[in-house]
């Protein structure tokens, strides 16, 4: 089917990851042009690079909790392709070792959230700042779609940084923003995709853990770890004015039919 895609601008965030590299290739196999963002890491993204040239992607390095990197961006962006009409958040840290919220630092607990939460407010910023200035058959493409995560629905023990964080995105930012946006552009969108556990380099060291793996697939009814794919499949359709025109404010959880956190083994229920 085609999406209507072809030519829209879409900048990815953390495109060098699991989820973003796949998201980026399935812009770009439906005729997108794509500026994808990274920040340590270009090697992932050679691949597209080569494949598809300069007139469709683009890779541009930034450190999103910078000001002045997020406006560079989004200058080198449009200088290439025009005005960013569709924008992908997808970037973000986990701490793979547990971390107790008592025992957890002010440190960790900042740099997660500005990781996290304060880029991607700097991040919409800039893109819905740009998108004033687009003509109205651009502003027809627009969409925003945020990569939360279930840890935000459901909670994560151990890991509150990462949670509060992306909690913050979903709900917080993307029911407001979908309100602010047609204020811009009549007809613009923001949703959230919200994986559960998915096989990507953030996420594999902990998946080496079977306990990690036995409570993640014991509320889960499609019983497997999600691939980058799964994911990437529903950022683009959600983005897909031709399909999702009249879907915004959603929060879609790509996470197998989890319905919760597994919190206790036999063995910790005294019975």
């Amino acid at each position: 089917m085609d999406l209507e895609l072809k030519d829209v601008h879409v900048l990815v965030t953390g495109a060098s990851g699991g989820i973003g590299l796949e998201t980026a290739s399935e812009f770009l196999r439906q005729g997108a042009r794509v500026t994808a963002h990274y920040n340590t890491k270009r090697e992932p993204l050679l691949g597209l690079l080569s494949g598809y040239g300069p007139e469709r992607v683009r890779a541009i390095q930034a450190n999103l909790i910078s000001e002045k990197d997020v406006e560079n961006l989004y200058h080198d962006a449009s200088t290439a392709y025009g005005v960013v009409q569709v924008a992908v958040i997808n970037h973000a840290v986990y701490v793979a070792e547990d971390m107790p919220l008592k025992d957890m630092s002010l440190e960790q607990w900042k740099a997660t959230l500005d990781a996290n939460l304060t880029s991607t407010f700097l991040v919409a910023r800039g893109y819905l700042k740009q998108l004033q200035y687009a003509s109205d058959s651009e502003k027809a493409k627009a969409s925003l779609v945020f990569v939360g995560s279930s840890a935000a629905k459901f909670g994560e023990a151990n890991h509150a940084d990462y949670s509060a964080s992306k909690s913050a995105m979903m709900y917080g930012l993307t029911r407001t923003l979908k309100n602010e946006i047609v204020k811009i552009a009549p007809k613009a969108r923001v949703n959230c995709v919200a994986p559960g556990w998915t096989r990507t380099p953030m996420a594999e060291e902990s998946l080496k853990d079977p306990d990690v793996v036995y409570k993640a697939m014991a509320t889960t009814p499609l019983k497997k770890v999600a691939v980058p794919a799964d994911v990437a499949t529903q950022i683009v359709v959600i983005s897909s004015t031709k399909i999702s025109g009249h879907v915004s404010g959603q929060i879609l959880m790509v996470a197998g039919g989890m319905e919760g956190r597994l919190l206790n083994f036999p063995h910790d229920i005294d019975l």
